[in-house]
């Protein structure tokens, strides 16, 4: 029998690759997005694809539940603010606990316990068990310790993956790799900070199978329990370092003003380093050959 998933924050670059990843398979994938979410990505033709749009009715979702029935929910879903702003906090709210709290709560109502969350290694500034590096970072650390009540008064069963820097051929967004080839291609100068920074990037086909190995582990798992997990690469880079890897892979030359801009309030100088390895996974994909798939 097909097995069945659903997948939230599936428009954004892991959510998107973790979709077409469990296609792939042949899995009956179901997705949850917005009512306003581009799904032009993905080939909707595709007898395995389903779309669900969700207009915060939590009842409609509810009975999406009940139907469909998944044998697990990744909740990728988030609003990613590094450093917000006063107007920004309703949306973080709404997107990284409320919309959560309504998942949850809806999978509860239909009897469905099995979910893979979605943390990140910045609820841990200074390689601290908790200290959040931004306000975006203690909302995913508000609703990992939200998911307890469900996981002790109603068993259910949770693998939290704790993601780092994510990277790969498909990604749109204005995040590191992308910027270097963008201005490099461009030859305009780059303002960065003095670079001491430390980055630990993880391609996606790795992320990928991160979640994929969970989604195995979790399957096992018949009473109540929570685990968590870091995704993070082999290796660690200064941001200087990162660079100069790229230069030398890519052969493409960028003009760096470093120090034309300052450090974040609290960037990250420290890696959390105390996380636990997901089981029987490990990084295929390092950042010289990351780079090469570019």
């Amino acid at each position: 029998m097909r097995k069945k998933v659903v997948i939230t924050g599936a428009t954004g670059f892991v959510g998107s690759n973790l979709t077409r990843y469990f296609l792939e398979q042949n899995k009956e994938v179901h997705l949850i997005v917005r009512p306003q979410s581009d799904v032009s990505n993905f080939d909707n033709n595709n007898e395995n694809l389903h779309i669900f749009r969700y207009d915060q009715d939590i009842q409609a979702l509810i009975t999406f539940f009940k139907e469909v029935q998944p044998d697990c929910v990744f909740h990728l879903a988030s609003n990613f603010i590094a450093e917000h702003h006063t107007s920004q906090i309703d949306a973080l709210v709404q997107s990284n606990i409320t919309f959560g709290l309504h998942l949850i709560e809806a999978m509860k109502e239909a009897g469905v316990k099995k979910l893979i969350n979605t943390g990140t290694s910045w609820q841990h500034y200074n390689n601290e068990a908790y200290n959040p590096v931004c306000l975006y970072a203690a909302t995913k650390q508000a609703f990992e310790n939200l998911i307890e009540y469900y996981v002790q008064a109603e068993a259910f069963q949770v693998i939290t993956l704790k993601l780092f820097d994510t990277y790969g051929e498909t990604d749109t967004r204005p995040k590191l790799i992308n910027l270097l080839h963008k201005f490099a291609d461009e030859q305009t100068e780059l303002n960065m900070s003095p670079g001491a920074q430390m980055i630990n990037l993880v391609h996606i086909d790795d992320v990928c199978k991160a979640f994929d190995v969970a989604y195995r582990l979790l399957l096992k798992k018949d009473d109540r329990v929570h685990l968590k997990y870091a995704v993070s690469s082999n290796e660690s880079y200064q941001l200087k370092e990162v660079i100069q890897i790229f230069e030398s892979v890519t052969n493409k030359k960028i003009k760096v003003i470093w120090g034309g801009k300052p450090y974040r309030k609290r960037e990250v100088m420290t890696l959390w380093e105390k996380g636990e390895t997901l089981p029987n996974w490990q990084i295929k994909i390092d950042l010289n050959e990351g780079l090469k798939k570019y």
